[in-house]
C-alpha cells in the first residue's frame, strides 16, 4: 500500500520502503522519575477502565488492554491488582478525561489529555506550564482539526511470521496504516494503526491471531507536521516535557516533525 493509494495519504504518515512517519519522539521525563509517571498513568487508566466496564478483565477489553500496557512498562502484578481494587472501592476516585487545545512556541499545535479529580487544578496547572513556556492555551476546536483520533498497536516484529499476510488478514477488521517504526530505545516495531471506532475489531482480530502487542492505545495523528530548526524545536520539546511531568497529564499529542 503506497501513501498515493492508502485512505490516510493525505495525513502525516505513510508508508515509505516499509516504514511508518511519526512525529519528534522527545527525552520525556529526563530529569525525574520517569517510571513513577508511567505507573500513575497505568493505574489512573485501570480506574477509568473499572468504573466503565467492570474489574474483570476477561469481560472488559478496555481493562484488559491497559494491563498489556502495564506489563510493557514492567509495572508489576501487586499494583495493577491493588490498582484495580481501588477502583472497585466505594472510596474510588472519579476521574474525569479532559483534552486541552494549545499552541507551543512556533506554532506546534499541542492536545493535552488529562485525568482529574479537580478540573479546576488542572486548567490552571496547565494554562500556568503553557504560558510560562511561550505557548497559549486555546478554545475547544482551535487545533483538533489538526489531529485525527485512531487506534494505534505496537508489536515486535519478530513475533510476526509474514507481515503481508497479516496486513491482507487485517485489512477486513479495520487496519489503515502498518509499517516500521523505532521505539524508544531505538528497537524496531510494527505499529498498526486504524481508525478508533474500529479499536475493539483489530484488538479482537490480533488476540485471536495469538499476537500480544507491545501496547495498544489511542493516539492523536497529526495532519500536517511542524518542520522547525533545531533550537526552535527544543523549545517545544522542554514546554511538552513539563506538562508531562504534571500528576493531571496522562499524554500530550503534538505536531512537531
Amino acid at each position: 500500500m503506497s501513501e498515493q493509494s492508502s485512505p490516510l495519504g493525505r495525513y502525516c504518515y505513510h508508508y515509505a520502503m516499509g516504514r511508518i512517519f511519526e512525529v519528534r519522539k522527545h527525552a520525556m521525563f529526563a530529569r525525574w522519575n520517569r517510571m513513577a509517571k508511567q505507573f500513575t498513568r497505568i493505574a489512573k487508566d485501570i480506574a477509568i477502565a473499572v468504573h466503565s466496564g467492570g474489574p474483570d478483565p476477561a469481560g472488559n477489553p478496555t481493562l484488559r488492554r491497559v494491563l498489556q500496557n502495564a506489563r510493557a512498562v514492567n509495572m508489576p502484578k501487586d499494583k495493577t491488582d491493588a490498582a484495580i481494587r481501588r477502583a472497585s472501592g466505594k472510596e474510588a476516585a472519579n476521574y474525569t478525561e479532559i483534552i486541552y487545545e494549545a499552541y507551543a512556541p512556533h506554532g506546534v499545535a499541542l492536545l493535552v489529555e488529562c485525568a482529574t479529580d479537580n478540573p479546576t487544578r488542572t486548567v490552571g496547572n496547565v494554562r500556568n506550564i503553557i504560558s510560562k513556556n511561550g505557548g497559549n492555551l486555546g478554545s475547544t476546536g482551535s487545533v483538533s482539526f489538526q489531529f485525527k483520533k485512531m487506534g494505534v498497536f505496537r508489536l515486535d516484529p519478530a513475533t510476526v511470521r509474514d507481515q503481508d499476510e497479516l496486513e491482507l488478514d487485517l485489512i477486513d477488521h479495520g487496519l489503515e496504516e502498518m509499517g516500521e517504526s523505532s521505539g524508544e530505545k531505538g528497537e524496531t516495531q510494527l505499529v498498526i494503526r486504524c481508525a478508533f471506532n474500529e479499536f475493539g475489531n483489530l484488538q479482537e482480530a490480533l488476540e485471536k491471531r495469538g499476537l500480544a502487542p507491545l501496547s495498544a492505545e489511542h493516539e492523536y495523528i497529526c495532519s500536517v507536521p511542524t518542520e522547525l530548526p533545531e533550537e526552535q524545536a527544543a523549545e517545544v520539546l522542554a514546554l511538552i516535557d513539563k506538562l508531562e511531568q504534571d500528576d493531571d497529564v496522562q499524554k500530550v499529542f503534538h505536531t512537531l516533525a
